[in-house]
């Protein structure tokens, strides 16, 4: 079996993080995982950016902390991947398939609605899934998840939610057929290897991860399935 982390953040795109992604890789190198994929709150999120950068200094700096955990993965032998996390009024999609292209070439898309988001997203043949649906907390205006049809996944499994919010997400998702992932949501090397998924064959892309999930192929690194 192959580990994959699906859900991680890094220091200091991620304004909340500790650690840097090259201790964020090196962490999970040691714990066995086979690769990982880098999901830094966008600038829509916890962004660690100045708010007043053009929209491509504010893409380098999003890819700043992928880049390094690349680097740092090419030297270990660990596979590193693009994703980030999208925010519209606290509800957050992990987003994968794209690559820097996609960045640079669509400035203001950190405006979007949901389902302007989630248009955009799958034309150009990415994948999202709502992180954590039910996370409560006072800056969060929308607890709960959004219309299935715009998703393609759900973070069944969060390590850094509670056991009824999580149960809450893959009950939903049992309900509407929604492929469902696993995540650590890692802020820190502490934090690492609570979650993530499990595939019988090494993925040599972002897109073999995706496969995984979308056919139920990945295993969720869970206590509750």
């Amino acid at each position: 079996m192959y580990l994959y982390e699906t859900h991680f953040h890094t220091a200091p795109v991620s304004a909340c993080a500790i650690d840097t992604p090259e201790a964020m890789v090196r962490a999970y190198k040691q714990l066995g995982y086979a690769g990982v994929i880098v999901t830094d709150h966008f600038f829509n999120g916890n962004f660690g950016g100045y708010r007043k950068m053009t929209w491509d200094e504010k893409v380098a700096f999003l890819l700043s902390g992928y880049e390094a955990a690349k680097l740092e993965g090419d030297a270990i032998g660990l596979d590193v991947f693009l994703g980030w996390e999208y925010n519209v009024r606290g509800a957050e999609f992990l987003t994968y398939g794209l690559d820097e292209a996609f960045l640079y070439a669509h400035p203001g898309m950190d405006a979007l609605s949901v389902a302007e988001y989630s248009a955009l997203v799958r034309r150009h043949g990415g994948y999202l899934a709502q992180a954590h649906p039910f996370r409560e907390g006072s800056w969060i205006m929308r607890p709960k998840p959004v219309d299935p049809a715009l998703m393609d996944g759900i973070e069944a499994y969060n390590g850094e939610r509670s056991e009824a919010v999580n149960l809450k997400a893959y009950a939903f998702a049992k309900k509407h057929g929604l492929p469902m992932q696993s995540g650590s949501d890692a802020h820190s090397v502490k934090q690492c290897g609570s979650g993530g998924i499990m595939l019988y064959e090494k993925a040599r892309d972002i897109h073999d991860i995706i496969a995984g999930i979308k056919t139920g192929k990945a295993e969720m690194i869970s206590p509750y399935v």
